[in-house]
């Protein structure tokens, strides 16, 4: 899978490549390492931040330059960072979400492999803002070589003075954690996250209170995802007015978006929000079309736990607005793209297998639900579905979906009731005829 900025083949796409920042080096071998990073301009924005700016000016560069939160829910990042109270006589904590178990995406690790230190300079900006002087990297624990290489960095960012005590002569003192997660989807989700970097089992708590104001061990705490984090240096660097510039008026800046499935060119890819998901997926520069000139069917835009979009419904812009005026949303930024020869139940199947094991347990709609779904549709695949079956998926998603605490549940039943909506007579065929109405080309079970 290739990591990269769009292969540059122009002037014009020479000037439009300037605008992109967060994979501008991940191809450099060396970008790793300390020197490479500071060679690369590296670390700059953090002594800016220290030598010249005020917390609350961060925040409102921040807040002005429509940076929204890159893990999925989009929420706006300074106004975040805003919340945490003043007044509390509480230490603050920031914890840089690096768990990535959305099935699909793959972004994240490549900043943590390739660029390291541009995620700790912009935790430590964000750490700065809000009045941290303790904060922790929660890496999925599958992810060995991210904490290995995060570890590394963290290791030479304190030789080189970035972190530890009265940085850069400022008087401001920051430690950096780099914790190894519990190996579980729900972790992704901050409070489950914030639980289990307490040593607790990873289950969502109920909320308010909200982590900036009760959050990591009942302190105020903010949760960022990479991408996001490693974003502020950009920002602190080059302006809002910069950022501001790139993308729609609503989803600014630029976007990872990890494109997979049936393409011919997978890979993960930096563009500005409000890209075509069309040219996404056709362009040669980036996914250059079907596997074998084949038709596409379907497409999961941001991830497993969004809503499919057609064919005829892929013409559509990469943001957060234009996305969800189609029905879907841009989650994650994960790609997953189904040419015509996919069997839709089939999917469906190994999607909701993943949430049932990877639900915490704790809500009964979600507990109870997502065993109920897999073993409907395991019936269907296998060619014992009944009639009104259908009915009863339809029913059961219904029953889940915004009742539990934390948003598995929802993520688990929005891509079932658009694959049922999309293509019902699909899954009518696979009950009347004991079979998949196309054959699944997938080389895996």
């Amino acid at each position: 899978m290739k990591f990269y900025s769009p292969v540059i083949t122009n002037a014009s796409e020479a000037a439009a490549n300037q605008k992109l920042h967060l994979f501008r080096y991940v191809e450099d071998p060396d970008q790793y390492r300390v020197d490479t990073y500071e060679a690369h301009g590296g670390y700059r924005a953090w002594k800016k931040t220290l030598t010249a700016m005020k917390p609350d000016e961060v925040i409102e560069e921040v807040k002005k330059s429509g940076l929204r939160g890159r893990g999925g829910a989009g929420f706006p990042t300074g106004m975040k960072w805003g919340f945490v109270p003043k007044s509390s006589p509480k230490p603050r904590y920031l914890c840089c979400n690096a768990d990535e178990s959305e099935p699909g995406t793959c972004k994240d690790r490549v900043l943590m492999e390739r660029d390291p230190h541009g995620v700790i300079e912009g935790m430590a900006i964000a750490a700065y803002a809000i009045g941290c002087h303790i904060m922790f990297c929660y890496i999925r624990g599958e992810f060995n070589h991210c904490i290995e290489r995060m570890e590394a960095a963290v290791q030479e960012a304190y030789k080189r003075g970035h972190l530890g005590r009265n940085i850069h002569g400022s008087g401001y003192d920051l430690d950096m954690v780099v914790h190894s997660g519990g190996g579980a989807y729900i972790c992704g989700e901050e409070t489950a996250l914030l639980n289990s970097l307490e040593g607790e089992r990873g289950m969502s708590r109920i909320r308010p209170p909200f982590p900036a104001v009760e959050g990591l061990y009942a302190c105020p705490t903010i949760v960022n995802n990479v991408e996001s984090l490693a974003a502020v240096p950009h920002i602190i660097a080059n302006g809002a007015d910069w950022y501001r510039s790139l993308g729609t008026e609503k989803s600014a800046g630029t976007k990872l978006f990890s494109l997979s499935g049936h393409v011919n060119r997978p890979g993960n890819y930096e563009v500005e929000l409000g890209f075509s998901l069309k040219k996404l997926i056709y362009d040669p520069a980036y996914g250059n079309g079907i596997l074998g000139g084949k038709r596409l069917k379907g497409v999961i835009p941001g991830g497993a736990s969004t809503p499919f979009l057609t064919e005829d419904m892929i013409d559509v812009a990469l943001d957060y607005e234009a996305l969800t005026g189609a029905g879907s949303m841009l989650g994650s930024g994960a790609v997953i793209v189904f040419h015509e020869e996919t069997c839709v139940v089939w999917v469906i199947l190994k999607l909701i297998h993943f949430f049932r094991h990877e639900s915490c347990g704790k809500c009964t709609p979600c507990r109870e639900g997502t065993g109920w779904l897999e073993q409907i549709i395991e019936r269907i695949e296998a060619g014992q579905g009944q009639p009104g079956d259908i009915e009863k998926i339809e029913d059961v998603c219904g029953n889940i979906l915004g009742r539990t605490i934390c948003p598995l549940g929802d993520a688990a039943v929005m891509p079932i009731q658009s694959a049922v909506k999309h293509w019902r007579e699909e899954w009518q065929y696979h009950i009347e005829h004991k079979k998949c109405l196309v054959k699944t080309e997938f080389p895996f079970g």
